[in-house]
């Protein structure tokens, strides 16, 4: 067997104790996930918004929004990973997956190093 390219089980049980001590389960169906989780990467989006490429790819060193770039993205991720628990979704199958079926849909150009998941 493989070892696996992302392994959030850790995260899905902190989740999840989270989730339980605040009595929120019920809050947690899939479409107030997706809301969430799609609230989330506006607020990541809004950071970069009217940013060149270039200040944009500082973003996250920058002292003064370095916080907020990392803290969306745990947001986003938080919010990912409670909706695949949620839902039954391996993310690391999902993921494998995706990979295979991306590198069908996009060949690598002869002599490319990368050729798919390990």
């Amino acid at each position: 067997m493989t070892s696996p390219l992302l392994d959030v089980s850790a995260l899905e049980a902190a989740l999840q104790r989270f989730a339980d001590a605040r009595d929120w389960n019920g809050f947690h169906t899939p479409r107030n996930l997706v809301l969430a989780l799609t609230g989330e990467v506006g607020e990541l989006a809004e950071l970069f918004q009217w940013l060149t490429d270039e200040q944009a790819a500082r973003l996250a060193q920058d002292p003064a929004t370095a916080r907020a770039v990392r803290d969306e993205l745990a947001d986003v991720l938080m919010y990912l990973v409670r909706l695949s628990t949620v839902l039954g979704v391996d993310l690391d199958a999902a993921v494998r997956d995706k990979i295979a079926a991306n590198a069908v849909k996009y060949p690598a150009p002869p002599g490319a190093g990368y050729s798919g998941p390990a």
